[in-house]
């Protein structure tokens, strides 16, 4: 039988652990986690006009004050997807999904001006920085590996999830009540989630030493979190801008917010049904990360027009290709270390948190300075950089491989 190089017990598509009924259970829990974890930040974008009509600062400052959230994020990634290989992946959601909701009550009752806004959300990337490697090495030792791809692009839909939840929260509560109580239901959503997280720990500290032999070298894992830093830095404005840009071509408000959820759903179903897809596929998974980052540039061309007909498109498109493909991503890194998805994929969230903290920043800037017709052409060239970047990384990978078709990485052994 044909194994996946991508190592040890890794099944390739029409292997039998297909064919194991998938427990939704730890899948949807995964997705909760990761929504809560980043939902101070994409909170804060989706209610960005009546955040600053209250504070009084413009929209360098609200990229900036998205951006810490994740440069704190990217910064502690590393350090936390180690320890949560130590202290096992429940453990690490239930402390991730606290602290989110900590930094969500902090925005509700504290934050009165732009400083006490960056400290809250500042905390929240703490707990971001938990929150992914917690989710995927529950996903690694949870789901049978014949549905690992399908089970991290439900899991990837968390980050839209938590767009679309900050879209609706524009004209359901922020233009009624006051954008406070959207941060307020927020936390007592985050809270609702970890009690949900059961008591058992799933990984501990003798899954470390078991990953060396089998896990992926770290040249090539740099070199493709560089790839995801840079679509990250493409896509993160589309959480915190596609509201207020889509103001500015004429849409109302609640139009706008409903536009925002829109183009999350869109995502979703795009990293659910590729995530599926990547189950049965035999290779060539970087590249169709590629060929998305492809067709989301051109999304991001169809807002730099700024005209009204193409905004709904090009929302659509930009957050459905551009940023469907972090699933597909992801799946490939825990494929390519099954002793330590966690630490390994702390390893690339620093890339993605790192581009997500400066996506916004830079974006922002370009808009003070240029507008949004600029600024989106300038997403759309970080997004054909990214996909220069992951090819040239597949390519580094595949010319130092040893066997199979889809191994991510290549320094891995291949049994039978």
């Amino acid at each position: 039988m044909h194994r996946d190089a991508a190592g040890p017990g890794i099944a390739l598509a029409g292997d039998h652990s297909e064919e194991k009924p998938l427990d939704y259970r730890p899948v949807l829990l995964a997705v909760a986690v990761a929504t809560a974890g980043v939902l101070p930040a994409f909170l804060t974008g989706g209610l960005a006009i009546q955040i600053r009509d209250e504070m009084g600062f413009g929209s360098a400052a609200l990229g900036l004050a998205v951006a810490l959230f994740f440069v704190v994020s990217s910064t502690a990634s590393v350090v936390m997807g180690r320890v949560v290989e130590r202290i096992g992946a429940h453990r690490g959601m239930r402390v991730a999904v606290l602290g989110s909701a900590a930094s969500l009550l902090c925005v509700a009752i504290f934050a009165g001006s732009w400083a006490g806004l960056v400290v809250c959300l500042a905390f929240g990337g703490l707990s971001n920085a938990v929150t992914h490697p917690a989710t995927h090495l529950s996903l690694a030792r949870q789901v049978p590996p014949g549905r690992q791809g399908y089970s991290f692009g439900i899991k990837q839909s968390a980050i839209p999830t938590a767009t679309l939840l900050a879209g609706l929260a524009v004209p359901g509560i922020a233009l009624t009540f006051g954008w406070r109580w959207a941060f307020a239901g927020g936390a007592l959503l985050a809270l609702g989630v970890a009690l949900s997280v059961p008591r058992e720990q799933i990984g501990g500290v003798e899954k470390v030493t078991e990953a060396r032999s089998s896990d992926a070298p770290m040249g090539p894992l740099v070199l493709l979190a560089v790839g995801i830093g840079l679509g990250s830095a493409a896509a993160t404005p589309l959480g915190a801008f596609v509201v207020e840009s889509s103001v500015e071509t004429g849409l109302r408000v609640g139009t706008a917010g409903l536009l925002l959820a829109l183009g999350s759903a869109a995502s979703i179903v795009v990293r659910v049904l590729f995530g599926r897809l990547a189950d049965g596929m035999s290779g060539g998974r970087l590249r169709l990360v590629a060929v998305m980052l492809g067709a989301g540039v051109a999304g991001f061309v169809m807002l730099a027009t700024g005209s009204p007909a193409l905004v709904v498109p090009g929302v659509l498109l930009a957050f459905a290709a551009g940023w469907g493909w972090p699933g597909l991503f992801n799946f490939a890194v825990v494929k390519s270390n099954p002793g330590a998805p966690a630490a390994a994929t702390g390893v690339t969230q620093t890339g993605a948190s790192g581009g997500a903290a400066v996506g916004p920043v830079l974006f922002g800037l370009v808009v003070e300075a240029a507008g949004y017709g600029t600024a989106w052409l300038f997403s759309g060239a970080l997004a054909l950089i990214a996909l220069v970047a992951i090819l040239a990384g597949r390519r580094m990978v595949l010319r130092g491989r040893t066997g199979g078709r889809d191994a991510p990485f290549t320094n891995v052994r291949e049994k039978g």
